[in-house]
């Protein structure tokens, strides 16, 4: 059986890492395709991910017009020679378009029900989509998703990232970072070029907290993009951390993180390492899920932000577990399902 995987976003590196590799030892065929974003052709090569670079991601909606349509026309070229059994997707714009249009079955994989436009995009020619069960039906509904074919788990689809791995206890000394002050906070600022967050990527909301923190604890801070970078480089109590590397031991290792976008704050919750996150746009259910299980607070002020982790510092952390469905075996059985229809 061949099975094609777009890959669009850097978390979705880590998501897909432990299906490939059943999925090949197993004997399948993976074709992977791979968009030109962020730190994503990175981590597959970091991960020794065979992969195929088709496309880029665009900044102004007009240039995310034209590239996603250039990107649809090069990758439908592409799966017609391939010819697929079966195509997986997490977010991906361009693959329910193609899937749809050359009869190929897919899954779909979602947990961002606030992305309106990419959902009305996607959603209508989805025939399995797999979501976090805390996300109520009527707000994907409403993008066009056909209600009978919503498969609903708990959890969140970080539970994929963990699957396979290791922790290595000696992340700082192996990123020679110097580390002067008894804590170490993460930071992660927004993902300023998504379409459902209206932001600048010149600037952060992590400034004035991280100059709050600074002389508290060690600040290790993971830009996304180049001008994330430069607000923060000229500042030498700030350290930055130059993707790729091993976020995950290093998230375990450090004593909080602070982030303003999303899976990287989930992950952390997940590793049990306390969580704030400032992220700028509307609260997701993920997050909200998080939150409710006393796994992450939540605060969008930065004197309230210095306040928690001042605390969150001060106490001594207990991790907590979420009771959580399967989704690796989830994923796994849908797509021979799929395939074998």
């Amino acid at each position: 059986m061949k099975i094609w995987i777009d890959i669009v976003n850097a978390p979705h590196v880590r998501f897909f890492k432990s299906i490939i590799s059943y999925l090949e030892n197993e004997g399948e065929e993976v074709f992977i395709t791979a968009r030109r974003f962020g730190d994503v052709h990175r981590l597959l090569d970091l991960f020794n991910i065979n992969y195929n670079l088709v496309g880029w991601h665009g900044v102004s909606l007009e240039e995310k017009l034209i590239r996603s349509t250039q990107r649809a026309y090069e990758l439908s070229q592409i799966i017609s020679r391939e010819k697929p059994d079966v195509a997986v997707s997490k977010h991906s714009i361009e693959l329910p378009r193609i899937t749809y249009g050359l009869k190929i079955p897919s899954v779909y994989i979602l947990d961002n029900e606030h992305a309106i436009a990419a959902n009305k995009l996607t959603l209508p020619l989805c025939e399995r989509v797999i979501l976090p069960a805390v996300i109520k039906p009527e707000s994907v509904v409403r993008c066009g998703a056909d209600p009978d074919y919503l498969l609903p788990y708990n959890g969140t689809s970080e539970l994929t990232h963990l699957v396979d791995f290791q922790y290595n206890p000696h992340i700082f000394e192996d990123l020679k970072l110097d580390l002067k002050k008894k804590k170490t906070i993460l930071m992660r600022p927004e993902p300023s070029l998504a379409s459902y967050l209206d932001a600048d990527c010149r600037t952060t909301v992590l400034s004035p907290i991280v100059e709050a923190l600074e002389d508290q604890a060690n600040i290790l801070v993971i830009p996304r993009f180049r001008e994330q970078q430069q607000i923060f480089e000229d500042d030498d109590q700030i350290t930055l951390i130059k993707p790729p590397v091993d976020t995950f031991s290093l998230m375990k290792a450090c004593d909080l993180v602070i982030g303003a976008g999303g899976t990287m704050n989930r992950e952390a919750a997940l590793l049990g390492t306390p969580v704030i996150s400032c992220y700028p746009g509307k609260l997701l259910s993920v997050d909200a899920y998080y939150i409710q299980k006393g796994l992450m607070k939540r605060s969008t002020h930065p004197d309230e932000i210095v306040d928690m982790a001042k605390e969150l510092l001060s106490d001594h952390h207990k991790p907590q577990e979420l009771s959580n469905d399967d989704l690796f075996s989830i994923i796994i059985d849908n797509i021979y399902e799929a395939a074998n229809k």
